[in-house]
């Protein structure tokens, strides 16, 4: 039977700048028939996985790294003998079909466990002797051919997902290798406003300290678009498709799913920070387990919130999901769907599901309920 972990929040950002578009203004989408505030779902990912590794959810070993710059980090094992090393990587690397041009990086960014990095270095430690060095690029490509099948081969198995949580989740392409390829087990959505935006522009000036007197005026001035939106946010987990990603392991997989619980939460995009500190947390995140199949709730908002003078965009945005939840549940839903919430709105129902009253209760809980519906 299908396992989906659905999360479903509400979060409301004072003005900011958090995800820029080519000019520099904040995304936005129509939605509706109305133009709504819009934050990427690669923007929140980003975020998600920094959260994940400034507040030490999960151990290293357990994360990933998106770099361009995987040389370099096979270089940092070999302090003392960089030189000799260098040839073997390239070839190590070459084995896997992995390319590095002349600048020292691969071709495209790579999405790779610290456990997958950290075993093309135990490859090369182990077959230092057996890894030719020296020549130009051709007779590298030559000495690749001829060694041994066991090294190729191994070389190329180690591009397993290393168990790096992110790349579980969030899935990766290296499109010189789709063996080496994984399908993401957590989608999502991009965030949308509850209710219609329209752009604002703050414009700026700044005075060049060392003036003269005589000298009038701004040493420069500019502009920056910016808006303020109360957002919907939505992902989703299959949580047999995450264990899966994690060669098999259920325990990994659950640690995870407690972690990305609290990192989604904490996730706030960097864009712009400097200029609008615009650090406000989620006012209701919901978990839900779902046993059919996923159901977003973006349509809640299909027609905009208005604003009003006794009640807060928050607070409306979550009695209208609560709403449409209970519409759209009762089509489509299983009657062994389970909620948790945490609402600091007080207009999620009362007994739908279990309610908490921190972040951290909300991991556990999600991570228990994801236990106990694997297990039965």
């Amino acid at each position: 039977m299908s396992l989906f972990l659905e999360f479903h929040l509400i979060q409301n950002f004072a003005p900011s700048n958090l995800n820029r578009d080519d000019t520099g203004a904040p995304k936005d989408a129509i939605f509706g028939g109305q133009r709504r505030a819009r934050v990427s779902s690669q923007c929140f990912k980003r975020a998600i996985r920094l959260a994940v590794s400034e507040h030490e959810l999960l151990p290293p070993a357990y994360r990933g790294i998106r770099t361009k710059k995987l040389k370099a980090l096979l270089l940092e094992q070999f302090s003392g003998r960089a030189a000799e090393a260098d040839a073997r990587i390239d070839l190590a690397l070459a084995a896997a079909g992995l390319a590095i041009k002349d600048d020292g990086k691969t071709e495209y960014l790579l999405f790779l466990g610290e456990g997958e990095v950290n075993a093309f270095a135990e490859l090369i430690k182990q077959h230092w002797d057996v890894l030719p060095v020296g020549g130009d690029k051709k007779s590298k490509k030559d000495a690749k051919a001829s060694l041994p099948k066991e090294i190729v081969s191994k070389a190329k198995s180690l591009l397993d997902g290393g168990k790096a949580v992110d790349v579980a989740l969030f899935g990766r392409m290296l499109a010189d290798l789709p063996a080496a390829n994984q399908n993401a087990a957590c989608q999502v959505a991009h965030a949308i406003s509850t209710h219609r935006v329209e752009r604002e522009f703050d414009y700026f000036t700044a005075v060049d300290d060392k003036d003269d007197e005589d000298e009038t005026g701004a040493g420069m001035i500019g502009q920056v678009e910016f808006n303020s939106a109360t957002l919907y946010r939505y992902a989703v987990l299959d949580l047999r498709k995450l264990i899966g990603n994690l060669q098999g392991d259920q325990e990994l997989a659950l640690s995870a799913v407690g972690a990305f619980t609290r990192a989604l939460a904490m996730a706030i995009p960097s864009g712009k920070q400097n200029s609008f500190a615009a650090h406000n947390p989620p006012e209701f995140a919901g978990v839900c387990l779902r046993h059919a199949a996923p159901l977003s709730l973006a349509n809640a908002f299909e027609k905009p919130i208005l604003p009003r003078a006794d009640q807060a965009l928050t607070e409306q945005s979550v009695e209208r999901l609560t709403a449409y939840e209970s519409k759209l549940a009762a089509v489509y839903a299983s009657e062994q769907d389970r909620w948790l919430s945490l609402d600091l709105t007080g207009r999620w129902p009362a007994g739908k599901g279990e309610a908490v009253n921190s972040l951290a209760t909300l991991a556990q809980c999600a991570q228990a309920l994801a236990a106990r519906a694997l297990e039965a």
